[in-house]
């Protein structure tokens, strides 16, 4: 697990944990990321996870604003692990998955994801998208 820290001038830090078993699909999804999706969003702090006990463990844990999780990571894909972590956490909070194309956009609503975005990953789309789900978190509305 790498952990990722926000500048320390903001007093709200939002965190986002961030699983694939492929390195550099984390790396582009922080990228994307940058320090805030949303210019009126607290900074972000991310948690990189490359494995699905470890995502387990940190979500049990507490702390994490949204979950991003890679549906094509292995042996765990994000769709399964999301349906658990939906069934498994009360108020879980929300989950964005990415899939492999458009056309599974489908099986996100099967792992109850709170928000799809498709390969190729369009950098504006998942920066709105985490934002939104963000945004949602902060207010302490129901994401969806």
């Amino acid at each position: 697990m790498t952990d990722h820290g926000a500048p320390e001038a903001d007093a709200q830090v939002l965190t986002v944990l961030v699983y694939s078993d492929d390195r550099d699909t984390r790396q582009q999804v922080i990228r994307i990321l940058g320090v805030r999706p949303a210019p009126e969003l607290p900074a972000i702090r991310v948690v990189e996870v490359a494995t699905e006990p470890l995502v387990m463990r940190t979500m049990d844990a507490g702390g994490i604003d949204l979950a991003i999780l890679d549906g094509e990571a292995v042996p765990a894909g994000g769709m399964g692990v999301c349906r658990q972590l939906k069934d498994e956490i009360f108020h879980c909070p929300p989950i964005l998955v990415l899939t492999a194309r458009p056309q599974d956009a489908w099986l996100a609503t099967w792992s109850r994801a709170d928000g799809v975005a498709p390969r190729p990953l369009d950098p504006m789309r998942l920066a709105d998208l985490a934002g939104h789900l963000l945004r949602q978190r902060v207010a302490g509305l129901p994401v969806k």
